[in-house]
């Protein structure tokens, strides 16, 4: 049973965190001519405050991004984004969310980096307990479904609790790797489901 939950735990989370970052990706993309390589790295346009929302045929929310700013560089076609939250929404489950400190997104979303204080989560709903991860640092592929960490890493759900040092997870392989220093404890899940500490900070 622990077995089944450290599994399920980052697969639902960063499953959901790779399709965002990719579309986050194609939502930023500037118009207009090829780019210099030539160019400094210098940024062509810098929005603060923002949110992009991408809708459902139905007309339900599936995507929202907020940020404090993003700062894109036309010679790498790479954003960087100050106080970023991405999260998914799905009709039939709770939504799932990433927020950090910084992000950073290469080239046509070949790379996305998250930096200080990340954060995902999926909150409880019906008889599922609240998931959620926390790290300093997380790096996610999206096309290759994968996302590592070599920092401190914990795993929630309800009560349960798991921490390692480094995080390998591969989405399409159904695979999580724990590198080193693994704990934790497993709790017998609880109908009184309590918010996440972390859920105060803002």
């Amino acid at each position: 049973m622990k077995d089944r939950w450290l599994a399920y735990v980052p697969a639902l989370l960063l499953a959901a965190l790779a399709g965002l970052t990719y579309w986050l990706d194609q939502k930023v993309q500037p118009l207009g001519p090829g780019r210099d390589a030539s160019m400094r790295h210098n940024p062509d346009f810098v929005l603060e405050n923002f949110t992009a929302t991408r809708m459902g045929l139905d007309g339900s929310q599936r995507y929202a991004v907020t940020a404090k700013k993003m700062v894109h560089y036309p010679d790498d076609n790479s954003s960087a984004l100050e106080f970023p939250q991405l999260t998914h929404f799905d009709p039939e489950k709770a939504p799932v969310s990433i927020r950090a400190n910084e992000g950073t997104l290469s080239n046509n979303g070949e790379h996305a980096y998250f930096n200080g204080d990340v954060r995902i989560k999926r909150p409880a709903y019906t008889d599922h307990e609240e998931l959620g991860m926390m790290t300093s640092y997380l790096h996610v592929i999206p096309e290759q479904g994968f996302a590592e960490t070599d920092r401190d890493v914990t795993l929630t759900s309800g009560d349960s609790v798991v921490k390692a040092v480094g995080l390998e997870f591969n989405n399409n392989l159904h695979t999580l790797k724990l590198l080193s220093n693994v704990r934790g404890t497993y709790a017998t899940p609880n109908k009184d489901r309590r918010a996440f500490p972390w859920d105060k900070r803002r």
